[in-house]
């Protein structure tokens, strides 16, 4: 994530912020220019910012963002459709009679946000099934309640379902010690299930489909037989030396699902290293060194693993210092990283 300025007072504003606590003015993010604007009110529900090079667009609110409080992106004057292209995508909400399931839905289109800034600034294509009802991609936020069965957080033909329930923090962590997983956070849950709808957009029907299966595994192998074998049984005891979770084994799909989610991780988290001017210079010469980070498909891939594992090093000892678990809790061995090369090739040749 970058650092981002108001465009009026040039004060340090967050992704996530509506209003600059400086001068006061609206901010929104304008995913085209890819930075949050300060906004001047005209008429009929029109907005102008003073941002160079944009001063004469014009902007609306995303639906979301005046109506509900929910959103905080911007959609060009001209856009026909109400929402950001990010709200855009969910197809169902949670019930809002309940409570509690407000916050939840704030929490989950944050989350989301988070993962369409990622995916535009690595280049990532995206349609919503507006843009392609066939193939487009959709997002249901459910919990078991309205469905009145318990709903699983998953993916399936172009629509993400992400159980409501997620958004607590409190379930969350439950279900994470329950399931025995050093790493389990909303944001997470997004990464790793946009990986699947990438699968079936990026190598399904391509020529990496053959360079995959000999990376990953043959994905033709029973999806539904291979979970239920997993969670009987659990991984093999080497798994940590071929992959980058316990849960990648479960079957070739879920091993790229995950390789993409930590790819996803390491990205985000070198922009923002970047962005904020971050280095290492270590006393001794045997200890990581971090120097004019790069980030995304700009760097080669050995520059970026080489700068992960610096800035993961430094996350893991920062948390340590507050008492925290580590930020980064996986060990990447040599066939894991090779995998994150293959997602790394994969997203610069669809780029």
């Amino acid at each position: 994530m970058k650092v981002f300025h108001c465009s009026h007072c040039r004060h340090i504003v967050f992704f996530e912020n509506t209003q600059c606590v400086n001068c006061g003015f609206t901010l929104a993010f304008v995913p085209d220019l890819a930075v949050v604007v300060a906004l001047a009110a005209l008429s009929k529900g029109l907005w102008r910012t003073e941002l160079r090079g944009a001063a004469r667009r014009r902007f609306r609110l995303c639906r979301n963002y005046s109506q509900e409080n929910i959103c905080n992106w911007a959609v060009p004057a001209e856009d026909p459709q109400p929402l950001c292209e990010s709200c855009r995508l969910t197809q169902v909400i949670p019930n809002l009679t309940l409570e509690g399931k407000r916050e939840a839905w704030f929490r989950l289109e944050a989350a989301k946000r988070r993962l369409i800034y990622s995916l535009r600034q690595l280049h990532c294509p995206i349609a919503s099934r507006l843009d392609d009802p066939e193939h487009g991609l959709a997002y249901e936020f459910l919990s078991d309640v309205d469905s009145r069965k318990p709903v699983l957080t998953g993916y399936a033909h172009g629509v993400i379902t992400v159980n409501v329930v997620e958004a607590n923090d409190a379930e969350r962590e439950r279900r994470r010690l329950e399931m025995g997983e050093p790493y389990r956070t909303l944001l997470g849950h997004f990464r790793h299930e946009i990986g699947h709808y990438y699968w079936g957009r990026l190598i399904k029907h391509s020529s990496r489909i053959d360079p995959f299966r000999a990376l990953f595994g043959d994905e033709r192998a029973d999806y539904a037989a291979a979970l239920k074998a997993h969670y009987e049984h659990g991984p093999p005891a080497d798994w940590a030396t071929r992959f980058v979770s316990a849960y990648a084994t479960a079957h070739p799909w879920e091993d790229w699902a995950e390789s993409w989610a930590h790819y996803l991780h390491m990205t985000d988290m070198l922009e923002t290293a970047a962005d904020c001017g971050l280095s290492l210079t270590p006393k001794r010469r045997d200890e990581p060194t971090l120097l004019r980070v790069r980030s995304g498909t700009e760097a080669p891939f050995e520059r970026l693993i080489a700068d992960w594992f610096s800035l993961s090093y430094l996350l893991n000892n920062l948390n340590r210092s507050m008492g925290l678990p580590d930020g980064y809790p996986f060990v990447l061995t040599t066939p894991a990283i090779a995998k994150l090369r293959f997602v790394h090739e994969t997203i610069v040749g669809a780029s």
